[in-house]
């Protein structure tokens, strides 16, 4: 490889300059499967939770009530949503990579885990440890199951959620991409935020399934608005992806 190409290309192959059309693609894609993954969230979230409950049993009492097929539909759309999602972020990548490719080296360290863990590791575990508590399995041998099986994904996916967005939280505030600095708005962390607020609303289906789909309303959230916000990105490009 020459030194022309070194440079203008990174390590996974991607070029650094702008490629605006392409990345436009990916937000919109991106946004698709966030909303897929927000509808399996909604399908096993909503419920009521007993309130004589606490913590996690607490958690779980609005989702076993969910239906056999609605637990799977979750688990799929969520395994495939997640996936997409993550697969997607290399659009936000796009835009660090030129002005930012240390930032864009450690953000797409954080893709890497988001997708990794996010939908097999702990989205779809996850969907099984309710399909278990619905169906009589004894509450020690579920929480056995949640501490084996699903807390070392859990506790991973999360150290790796923190590098992907506090790396994109910085790029955007400190204008090392092309979009407005106070487009940092448009984040994980303030849809998730938003969607947790509703909380205030009491013990309702509704609200029990926003809370569930909390990540899949930051992804619509972070998505949407940086497709709205596409328009004010300088300079265009025209190279297709």
């Amino acid at each position: 490889m020459n030194k022309k190409a070194q440079i203008s290309y990174n390590d996974i192959g991607i070029s650094r300059r702008l490629d605006l059309p392409c990345v436009r693609h990916l937000l919109c894609v991106g946004l698709f499967s966030a909303i897929l993954t927000l509808i399996g969230d909604m399908l096993l979230g909503w419920g009521v939770e007993d309130e004589t409950l606490t913590g996690l049993p607490r958690m779980l009492s609005a989702y076993i009530n969910t239906s056999d097929e609605g637990i799977v539909a979750a688990a799929l759309l969520g395994l495939f949503g997640i996936t997409a999602e993550g697969m997607c972020y290399f659009g936000i990548y796009r835009l660090m990579a030129e002005r930012a490719p240390a930032y864009a080296h450690r953000y797409r360290a954080g893709i890497i885990g988001y997708v990794v863990f996010g939908g097999c590791g702990f989205h779809v575990p996850v969907c099984a440890m309710v399909f278990l508590a619905k169906h009589g399995v004894a509450s020690e041998l579920v929480w056995k199951y949640a501490a084996y099986f699903i807390l070392p994904a859990f506790v991973l996916f999360w150290i790796f959620f923190a590098v992907l967005e506090i790396t994109q939280i910085r790029a955007f505030a400190k204008g090392l991409t092309p979009y407005p600095r106070w487009c940092w708005v448009f984040s994980l962390p303030v849809g998730m935020a938003a969607a947790m607020l509703l909380t205030a609303f009491g013990n309702l289906p509704w609200v029990n399934a926003i809370s569930c789909a909390w990540i899949s309303v930051g992804n619509v959230w972070m998505f949407g608005g940086l497709l709205a916000m596409i328009g004010e990105v300088q300079p265009r490009q025209k190279a297709g992806c």
